[in-house]
C-alpha cells in the first residue's frame, strides 16, 4: 500500500486500517490446548442430533463443515468429525489477551467478536510507518502469546480491510491499496461482499447484478430504489469507497439467548418453561454490565426453520428480571397456538443505555 500521507483532493489523508481474525478461533483453541485433536476435522459446539456447529477447524472445513451448520449435516459430510463443547470462558480470556496487543498500537480498535477487531493505525502510537508492519509485529505477538494464528486485512476503508484478511487465510496478511481497491471489488461476486447475505445475492442476480462491475455500473437512484437505505452503501462499496470510521469502545447494541429444543414444541406452558433459563441469562449479563434496555425481541425458529421476530419497546428501561420475563411471555403468548411447532426460541434486549459496556453485540447460547 502506498501509505504516505498522501490525501485524495482536499481530503484528510488515507486511513490505514487493519482488520484482524483469528483463524479458526474456538476450534484452534481446542486444537491448542488438547494435542491428541490437532490435525484432525473439529467442531465446536454440540454433537446431538439437534445441535449446530458454533466454529470448524480447517481440517473440518476441508469437507464443506461450517459454523451454524446443523451437526447432523456436519457429522454426515465427515464422518470422522470431532465434537468439542464449547468454553466460552477460556474464549473470553484469550481475546482480552488478543486485545492488549491491539492496545500497545492504538487506541482506535472496534471489535467486532471475540475474534475479529477493525484497528486504524493511521496514527500509531509506535511510530511504526507502514500498517503491514504493523499487522505483521500483531500477528507474531499474537502466535507468540497465544499459539494461536490470526490473518490480517490493510486497506484504506473498513470494508477493503475487511475482504482482504480473507484473501491469505489461514495465518496470511494481504494488502488493498488505494490503486488496487475499485479493481478488486469489481470481479468479487456479490455473495462475497461483506454486509450482502444471500437473500439480498440472490435479488442482485434476479436484477442481472453478478459482480461489483455490475453494482457499479448502476445509477444510485437504481440502487436506491431497489435497495432502500442499503442501496448508497452498495453503490459505494462497488467503488471501493467506504467512508465509516473504526468506532472504538462500540456500545453493545443488545443482549441475547438462545437455546435449541431437544424435540419441537407447540404447548405454551413448555414453550414458557424453556424461555425462562433465556431470560436468567440475558438479565445476569444485565446486572453484570449495569446495562438495562427497552426493547424485548422474542426470536421464534419453526421445526421447518422459518424464523419470525416479535420485538415491545417499553418507555422506560426494563427494571427487573420479572418484568423482561412478563414482557417475553406477552410476546409468546401473542403467538399462541403456533402454526407449527417451534425448534429454537431466543429472547434479545435492545436499546440499551449503556453502563460501562463496551462490548459488541453478543449472544449467548445456551
Amino acid at each position: 500500500m502506498s501509505e504516505s500521507d498522501t490525501v485524495t483532493g482536499a481530503a484528510s489523508p488515507i486511513r490505514k486500517i487493519i482488520h484482524i481474525d483469528m483463524d479458526a478461533f474456538y476450534a484452534s483453541v481446542e486444537q491448542r490446548d488438547n494435542p491428541q485433536l490437532r490435525g484432525k476435522p473439529v467442531a465446536v459446539g454440540g454433537s446431538a442430533e439437534r445441535g449446530v456447529v458454533a466454529a470448524a477447524s480447517y481440517e473440518a472445513r476441508k469437507f464443506g463443515v461450517r459454523s451454524a451448520m446443523p451437526s447432523v449435516t456436519a457429522k454426515r459430510q465427515c464422518p470422522e468429525l470431532i465434537f468439542v463443547k464449547p468454553r466460552f470462558e477460556v474464549y473470553k480470556a484469550i481475546s482480552r489477551q488478543i486485545r492488549e496487543i491491539f492496545a500497545e498500537h492504538t487506541a482506535i480498535v472496534e471489535p467486532l467478536s471475540l475474534d475479529e477487531a477493525y484497528l486504524d493505525v493511521t496514527e500509531n502510537l509506535q511510530g511504526i510507518a507502514l500498517a503491514r508492519d504493523i499487522a505483521r509485529k500483531i500477528r507474531e505477538k499474537i502466535k507468540a502469546e497465544t499459539g494461536l494464528n490470526a490473518s490480517a486485512g490493510i486497506s484504506y476503508n473498513k470494508f477493503l480491510a475487511k475482504l482482504a484478511s480473507d484473501h491469505r487465510k489461514p495465518n496470511g496478511q494481504f494488502v488493498i491499496s488505494p490503486e488496487m481497491g475499485p479493481a478488486f471489488v469489481e470481479t468479487l461476486p456479490v455473495g462475497k461482499f461483506h454486509g450482502i447475505g444471500p437473500a439480498t445475492a440472490a435479488k442482485m442476480n434476479a436484477l442481472g447484478l453478478f459482480t461489483g462491475r455490475d453494482i457499479r455500473n448502476q445509477t444510485l437512484e437504481f440502487m436506491n430504489a431497489n435497495f432502500g437505505k442499503s442501496g448508497a452503501y452498495y453503490y459505494w462499496i462497488s467503488r471501493g469507497v467506504d467512508e465509516r470510521p473504526v468506532r472504538a469502545n462500540r456500545i453493545r447494541k443488545s443482549i441475547g439467548a438462545e437455546n435449541t429444543f431437544s424435540i419441537d414444541l407447540d404447548a405454551f406452558d413448555a414453550l414458557v418453561a424453556e424461555l425462562r433459563p433465556l431470560v436468567d441469562k440475558v438479565w445476569r449479563h444485565c446486572e453484570a454490565s449495569g446495562n438495562r434496555g427497552r426493547t424485548v425481541t422474542l426470536k421464534i425458529k419453526f421445526a421447518d426453520f422459518e424464523i419470525i421476530t416479535r420485538s415491545r419497546s417499553v418507555a422506560a428501561a426494563v427494571a427487573g428480571r420479572d418484568e423482561l420475563e412478563r414482557l417475553a411471555c406477552g410476546l409468546l403468548e401473542a403467538e399462541m397456538p403456533p402454526p407449527k411447532r417451534v425448534r429454537l426460541l431466543g429472547v434479545s434486549l435492545s436499546s440499551l443505555q449503556a453502563g460501562g459496556d463496551s462490548e459488541p453485540q453478543l449472544t449467548l447460547g445456551i
